[in-house]
């Protein structure tokens, strides 16, 4: 009997510090655009610990399978990925991966779109690791594995950085010499395929006023806003690394340099120990000394906890006003991620806040978790769009893996 044809897959996957999520898209080779997803998952933890937990798209869980052998090591290895990629096998007969995409968070100045990865682009985006310290190596981790697993698979790197690229240079440039400047200190960005996607999905929520002036809030552990202009990106809140802007999970968001030349100087603070300190121990986490997970800081009847939360709101009050000037105004802001996706209580109190700019909240849509939460009359509207950048991955992958096999 002839063998049965199989469909075409795509695999994505988002390598974290203690975790890797991955999701499958059905797809064909000659398809403009993917079809649906087939599942995702997560691979939780490290080393003898690490499970799979997965889910169908409509939410049917999947039978998870401890993947870690005895001799398997962190969760992002070639061996670990391996097993990831039998089960997918076992799991999807019926089709075959025909390419990985990967979220990496830094493109730097070179890479202002996905592209297909090859030795020398690893070796250039290896470059970048001290510009993401906590995400960079293990997006790049991820990309070895594979590529040591299966050299011959195509892989693809999608950047979050990528979205911001066409600012212009004021929105993008220090004031620093000129030098500096040209060997690549700027402001780039990040959560640029989570923007991208919102971008994409305003039509459809917004009607016309989504080619106005929006600013979205991607409100999670790491958080950061955007102003668009006609669906493009204007200004952000993050910077030159993703340590800029507003108050997140474990970073500390804006500092004033001179903090970090006290702690170098007066405190006798490794640049490692800056390093860690800032991205590590500061943040949500640092300011209250229980959790970086907005959930248990909400729950906490501490004060500690209270004042985290007041200082995650009173920076995103003043970044969104920073925005708004940047955009000459504003007619609608769109809450994404975690904690904006599902924190009643945030964008309550950054809908209040935000009443100077013509924003009246509509509390029950906002306790219902409605897509829109303003009033009827609000001058500006405040949405909820759920972000999807697993989505987006697989659709820069797709329209790589097509053009090539249309040439």
């Amino acid at each position: 009997m002839p063998a049965r044809a199989k469909h075409g897959a795509i695999v994505v996957l988002n390598a974290g510090s203690s975790s890797v999520k991955f999701a499958a898209f059905a797809c064909e080779p000659d398809a403009a655009e993917v079809a649906e997803r087939l599942l995702h998952g997560e691979i939780d933890g490290t080393g003898a610990s690490a499970k799979l937990v997965a889910w169908k798209d409509d939410g049917t869980p999947l039978s998870g399978e401890d993947l870690m052998a005895a001799e398997a090591k962190a969760g992002h290895d070639a061996h670990a990925l391996g097993l990831l990629f039998g089960w997918l096998k076992r799991q999807l007969p019926d089709h075959r991966v025909r390419g990985v995409a990967h979220r990496v968070v830094h493109g730097g100045e070179r890479f202002t779109r996905p592209v297909r990865v090859t030795p020398e682009v690893l070796a250039q985006l290896e470059a970048l690791v001290p510009l993401a310290p906590l995400h960079q190596p293990h997006n790049l981790a991820a990309i070895r594995a594979i590529a040591q697993m299966a050299p011959a698979l195509p892989q693809i790197a999608c950047f979050d950085t990528a979205f911001h690229a066409g600012q212009d240079w004021v929105a993008q440039a220090y004031a620093l010499p000129r030098h500096i400047r040209d060997a690549g200190v700027r402001r780039y960005g990040f959560h640029g395929l989570s923007y991208e996607y919102i971008a994409g999905a305003l039509p459809a929520r917004l009607g016309p006023q989504a080619e106005g002036r929006i600013v979205v809030a991607h409100l999670g552990n790491g958080a950061s806003l955007c102003a668009l202009r006609a669906r493009r990106s204007v200004a952000t809140t993050m910077g030159f690394t993703a340590l800029d802007g507003l108050v997140m999970g474990t970073r500390c968001g804006s500092l004033d340099p001179g903090v970090v030349l006290y702690l170098a100087r007066e405190m006798h603070l490794s640049p490692a120990g800056i390093e860690k300190l800032l991205y590590q121990e500061s943040g949500l986490l640092g300011v209250s000394e229980i959790s970086s997970d907005m959930r248990t800081l909400e729950d906490s009847a501490d004060p500690r906890a209270a004042a985290a939360i007041d200082l995650f709101v009173h920076r995103i009050g003043r970044e969104l006003g920073s925005l708004a000037a940047a955009l000459g105004g504003i007619d609608a802001l769109v809450f994404t991620a975690g904690i904006g996706e599902h924190s009643r209580t945030v964008r309550q109190r950054v809908c209040e806040g935000a009443a100077w700019l013509g924003l009246e909240l509509d509390e029950a849509a906002n306790q219902a978790h409605a897509a829109r939460i303003s009033t009827p009359g609000s001058r500006v509207s405040a949405w909820v769009i759920p972000t999807n950048e697993e989505l987006m991955l697989a659709r820069h992958a797709q329209a790589l893996l097509a053009a090539k096999n249309n040439r």
